[in-house]
């Protein structure tokens, strides 16, 4: 009875994110950028709600982390269009370790692959994160 009910929840599954045309896809690693003495996780997780969502992952030992996360951050599908974020979820600004979660509308078709950009202030250049996604 509850091999067919494990069953019928993955078909469930499978069916509504088929007609939702969100696709779960494998797993996207984590990627990591450090510059002038802060590190960036960004970790995507699986592109299956009504909401895209990056666990970003910020550590330092040499400043206060005061980053506008929704405002220096962009998602960039192939193509070049850009989409702002709807909203942080985590720690705010300051300290010297923050995480939490980055949330985008999702992309509509699934481009082929995506560009997750922060920039931060004071730094020369946006950290760039990407991941194909076909």
């Amino acid at each position: 009875m509850r091999t067919r009910l494990i069953a019928l929840i993955s078909l469930l599954t499978v069916t509504v994110l088929s007609a939702s045309g969100a696709s779960a896809g494998p797993s996207l690693p984590t990627r990591t950028s450090t510059e002038a003495a802060v590190t960036v996780k960004a970790s995507p997780r699986p592109f299956t709600g009504p909401t895209w969502e990056f666990k970003l992952v910020f550590d330092t030992h040499s400043r206060e982390l005061n980053d506008n996360i929704e405002k220096s951050a962009i998602l960039i599908a192939d193509g070049g269009k850009t989409y702002p974020p709807v909203k942080w979820v985590g720690a705010p600004p300051g300290g010297h370790h923050r995480e939490g979660i980055l949330q985008f509308k999702p992309i509509s078709p699934l481009p082929a692959s995506i560009e997750l950009r922060i920039t931060r202030e004071g730094e020369p250049k946006p950290r760039v994160f990407q991941w194909p996604l076909k």
